[in-house]
C-alpha cells in the first residue's frame, strides 16, 4: 500500500464533494428532509467509501481507519447529511468481523453496493458508552428467537433493518439481523439538530429466525465495542473537518468585516480568540494524524478512541461556538452557513460519548492511580545501540531501571531548578552513559532518538521525578551550531556540550528588550580580530552557574531593528563580565543580570555572518519554543498531581477525577503535536512560526495543572516547607511558583499569539 494512500482518498473525496451541493442538502436535512439522496449515495458507494474497511476477501478494499478518516475529514468540511459514517464504519466493521455465513456475505454485498442501509441497535439508556448489562432478551423456541426489550438512539432511523445486541436466557450475548419489516417492532422517531434521525425500538414478542444470528458469546459485545471505537475515531476525523472549515470561514469573515473603520480581526481580544481556536485545531489535528503510531506503540484502541474523540469534541464545540461570536448577529441566523457547522458539532460531540464521559473511560483504561514501574535489576543497559529498534516497552523498562539504579532518591521531584553543584554528578552520569542529548544525532554524541522515542524518554524522565540538567547547550546551542556553525565551532563546542564540560546560558533579554527582542541595545564593535561588547542582559537563567553564554548583540545601528544584529558565543571567564543573581518569588536564585564592560570576544565565536544574527535568533527561538513546548513540564506536574491524589485519596472524588482527566489528556495531546514538530528537526527542516502554538498550549497547561494542584492541596498549598517527612520534595506552593513564569519566558503567551495571528493566519496589524 502506498504511504500516501490516505492522501489519495482525501483528494478523491475533495474532488467528489466539490461537485455536489452539500450545504443545500444539509439545510434540507435540518428542515426535515429524511430521504437519502440515492444518486449521491450511489456515488459514495462507487467511490469505495462503504468498502474501505471491508476485507478484500469480502469484496472490500481491505484498508484501514486512516484511509477512512481521510474521507471523514472531507465529509465534515462539507457537512454531508448522508449516514456514510454509520454504514462505512460501524456496520462495515461489525459485519466484517462476524462469523462467515450466507447472511453475513449477503449483507456485506448489499452494504457495499449501496443497496442496504442498516442500523446498529445496542444502546439501552441515555449516556451509555459501553455495551454492558444487555436487557433485551432473545428467547429461543423452535428455531425461532422471540425478542423482548428496547433499544434507544438507533440510527439511521430509516433503515432496511438493524443489527441488534441481545442476551439469551442463559445470559449469552448475541447479535441478530432484524429486518425493519419484521412484525411487532414499534418505532419512535426523533430528530437531531443537524437533521439526523434517530429512533427508539421496542420489541414486543418479535420473532426472527435463529439463522439471523450473526455472532454469539462474549465476542458479540466485543464486536460492538470494536465498531464503536472505530466510529469514535472516524467521528473525530469528521469533527476535525468541521472545525477546520468553521475556522477558515471565520478567518475570512474577520478579515473583511469592519467596525470603527478597521477589520474586526485587528482587535486584539478577537484576534487572540481566533488564535486559540487555531491552536486547539492544530493540537486536535496532531491527535488524529498520529493515532496509527500510538496504536503501534502499545496504546489500546479503547484509550486511543476515548482520548481522540474527547479532544475533538472539546475543540469542535469551542471553535464552532466561537465562530458564532466572530460573525456577530448574522452568525445567529439560519441563513448563515456557520450555524450548520455548529449543529453538526453539537450532534457528533455527544454521539458515542461526551468528552467528559470519554475522559473518564480513558482514565479507567490506563489505571491512573499509580505509575506502573516495569523495571528489572538485570536488564541490559548498554551505552550504545540502535535505540529506535527497541520496542517501546523494552526501551521504557531500560530507562526506568537506569534511573532507579543511578538517580538519587533524595533528588526526586525537586520543585526548583537545581544549581550546578547539585546536578553535576547526575549530569556526569548521563554524559558517561551517552544519554545527555537524547535527540542529537549519534554523529555528534547524541542518542539519535526518533521523535516518538524522545517522547518516551521525556515521559520516563519526568515520571521518575528526575531533575532538569543545565540543558541550554543541549537544547539550543548544539542544534544551532549543527545548522549554522563552522566546522571549527562544531569541533570545539559540541563535544564539550555533550560531555557536560560546558554549561550554557542564554543572553537575550535586556531591561528594555524582553519580548521585543529586536530592540536590544547591547553593542559589539569590531576591532581587529575581536568584538568589544558593552551592555546588559537580564533574566539570564543560571548564568552564575554557566561557563558560556550565547547572546545577541547590535553590530550596526544604522539598519532596521532586525538588521544589524549578530550572534556571539562568549566565554564567561572573559574579563569585563559581572554576574548578579536575582532572587525569584519562591526565594530561589535562578535568574541573573549579566553586565558586559569592554568584553573582548574572538571573531571566530561569531556564528553565521555579521549583521545576520536575526535569522539565527529566529531559528534559536524555534528550538527554544520546541523545547519549552515539550510535554516534560506537564508530565512532571501531572506526576506531582497524581502523588497528591494518592496521598489524599482524591481519585474517588468525581470532581477531581474529571478535571484530572481533562488535564492529563491536554498533556497527552500536546505530546502528539510535539512529535510532529520534533520530526521536522530530525529531518533538518525549518521550524515554522506555528511552533508558537506548542509554547502557548504547553506552558498554559502546565500552569493550569499547578493551580489545580494548589487548590486541592488545601493547607498543604500555603506551606513553605514539605509537610510529609517521607515526601521531602512535595511542595505544592513551590510547584506553583515555578509554573508562574512559564508563560512569560521564551516570549510571553500574548506575544506568541501575535506571532501566530500575523505570521500564520495573516490577521491583525
Amino acid at each position: 500500500m502506498p504511504e500516501n494512500f490516505a492522501e489519495e482518498f482525501s483528494l478523491s473525496a475533495t474532488d467528489l464533494l466539490s461537485r455536489l451541493d452539500n450545504l443545500s442538502r444539509a439545510r434540507s436535512a435540518i428542515n426535515g428532509s429524511i430521504e437519502v439522496d440515492k444518486n449521491v449515495w450511489e456515488l459514495f458507494s462507487e467511490s469505495g467509501w462503504l468498502s474501505v474497511l471491508v476485507p478484500q476477501k469480502d469484496g472490500g478494499l481491505g484498508l484501514g481507519l486512516k484511509e477512512f478518516c481521510a474521507i471523514a475529514a472531507q465529509a465534515g468540511r462539507n457537512c454531508i447529511p448522508e449516514p456514510y459514517l454509520s454504514q462505512g464504519v460501524q456496520i462495515a466493521v461489525l459485519l466484517s468481523n462476524c462469523k462467515d455465513g450466507d447472511l453475513r456475505s449477503y449483507l456485506l454485498d448489499q452494504l457495499q453496493s449501496g443497496q442496504l442501509i442498516a442500523g446498529l441497535a445496542w444502546q439501552e439508556k441515555i449516556g451509555q458508552i459501553e455495551p454492558d448489562n444487555v436487557q433485551l432478551v432473545a428467547q429461543e423456541k423452535d428455531n425461532q428467537l422471540i425478542l423482548n426489550g428496547k433499544k434507544v438512539f438507533v440510527s439511521p432511523a430509516q433503515s432496511h433493518g438493524w443489527i441488534v445486541l441481545a442476551v439469551t436466557a442463559n445470559q449469552q450475548n448475541i447479535l441478530i439481523w432484524v429486518p425493519s419489516s419484521t412484525a411487532g417492532i414499534q418505532k419512535r422517531t426523533y430528530t437531531a439538530v443537524d437533521g439526523t434521525q434517530y429512533c427508539d425500538l421496542s420489541f414486543n414478542c418479535v420473532t426472527v429466525s435463529t439463522d439471523n444470528i450473526l455472532a454469539s458469546g462474549s465476542s458479540s459485545k466485543d464486536l460492538v465495542q470494536l465498531a464503536n471505537n472505530y466510529a469514535r475515531i472516524a467521528i473525530a476525523a469528521d469533527l476535525l473537518g468541521v472545525t477546520e472549515r468553521a475556522l477558515e470561514i471565520s478567518i475570512e469573515y474577520v478579515k473583511l468585516r469592519k467596525q470603527f473603520g478597521k477589520p474586526i480581526g485587528t482587535f486584539q481580544a478577537l484576534k487572540h480568540k481566533i488564535v486559540d481556536c487555531y491552536i486547539a485545531t492544530e493540537i486536535s489535528r496532531a491527535c488524529i494524524s498520529g493515532f496509527d503510531e500510538t496504536l503501534q506503540d502499545g496504546e489500546s484502541l479503547l484509550s486511543a478512541a476515548c482520548r481522540i474523540k474527547a479532544r475533538l469534541s472539546d475543540t469542535a464545540l469551542f471553535v464552532t461556538k466561537s465562530s458564532i461570536q466572530f460573525h456577530g448577529a448574522i452568525g445567529y441566523t439560519s441563513e448563515c452557513d456557520i450555524g450548520i457547522y455548529l449543529k453538526r458539532a453539537m450532534h457528533f460531540c455527544a454521539l458515542l460519548g461526551s468528552a467528559t464521559e470519554l475522559r473518564k473511560q480513558y482514565l479507567d483504561s490506563i489505571n491512573v492511580t499509580e505509575e506502573v514501574t516495569q523495571m528489572d535489576e538485570d536488564v541490559e543497559i548498554p551505552q550504545d545501540r540502535d535505540w529506535n529498534a527497541l520496542s517501546e516497552a523494552d526501551f521504557r523498562k531500560m530507562l526506568k531501571t537506569f534511573f532507579k539504579k543511578n538517580y538519587p532518591d533524595s533528588m526526586r521531584n525537586i520543585q526548583r531548578r537545581l544549581h550546578w553543584d547539585e546536578i553535576k554528578d547526575w549530569t556526569k552520569t548521563l554524559a558517561e552513559q551517552g544519554w545527555l542529548a537524547p535527540a542529537w544525532p549519534k554523529e555528534y554524541g547524541g542518542m539519535g532518538l526518533s521523535p516518538e522515542k524522545v517522547i518516551a524518554f521525556v515521559e520516563e524522565y519526568e515520571n521518575y521525578g528526575v531533575a532538569r540538567t543545565m540543558d541550554m547547550g543541549v537544547a539550543m546551542v548544539g542544534p544551532l551550531l549543527m545548522k549554522y556553525g563552522t566546522q571549527t565551532q562544531k569541533d570545539r563546542y559540541l563535544p564539550k556540550i555533550v560531555s557536560g564540560q560546558h554549561r550554557w546560558c542564554q543572553g537575550y533579554s535586556e531591561p528594555g528588550a524582553g519580548s521585543d527582542l529586536a530592540s536590544l541595545t547591547t553593542r559589539a564593535e569590531l576591532r581587529g580580530d575581536h568584538f568589544v561588547v558593552n551592555g546588559q542582559k537580564i533574566w539570564t537563567t543560571l548564568a552564575h552557574n554557566a561557563t558560556h553564554m550565547f547572546t545577541l548583540v547590535r553590530t550596526d545601528s544604522g539598519q532596521s531593528k532586525q538588521g544589524g544584529i549578530s550572534f556571539l558565543l562568549i566565554d564567561l571567564k572573559t574579563d569585563g563580565i559581572t554576574i548578579r543573581p536575582i532572587e525569584d518569588i519562591g526565594g530561589n536564585q535562578e535568574f541573573c543580570e549579566v553586565f558586559l564592560n569592554d568584553v573582548r570576544v574572538p571573531c571566530e565565536d561569531l556564528v553565521g555572518e555579521i549583521n545576520k544574527g536575526w535569522s539565527m535568533a529566529k531559528s534559536l527561538l524555534g528550538f527554544e519554543r520546541l523545547f519549552l513546548g515539550s510535554p516534560k513540564q506537564g508530565r512532571y506536574a501531572i506526576s506531582q498531581l497524581r502523588d497528591l491524589a494518592n496521598l489524599r485519596g482524591l481519585f474517588s472524588n468525581p470532581l477531581f477525577h474529571a478535571r484530572f482527566a481533562e488535564l492529563l489528556l491536554k498533556v497527552e495531546d500536546q505530546a502528539r503535536a510535539y512529535t510532529s514538530y520534533a520530526d521536522l528537526i530530525k529531518k533538518g527542516l525549518e521550524i515554522p512560526p506555528s511552533i508558537s502554538l506548542l509554547k502557548v498550549w504547553g506552558t498554559e497547561t502546565y500552569q493550569e495543572i499547578c493551580v489545580f494542584m494548589y487548590e486541592w492541596a488545601l493547607e498543604l498549598g500555603f506551606l513553605k516547607e514539605p509537610y510529609f517527612p517521607d515526601q521531602p520534595n512535595f511542595q505544592p506552593a513551590a510547584i506553583l511558583f515555578n509554573a508562574l513564569p512559564a508563560t512569560i519566558y521564551g516570549g510571553s503567551s500574548q506575544i506568541q499569539r501575535e506571532i501566530i495571528a500575523k505570521r500564520v493566519l495573516d490577521i491583525g496589524d
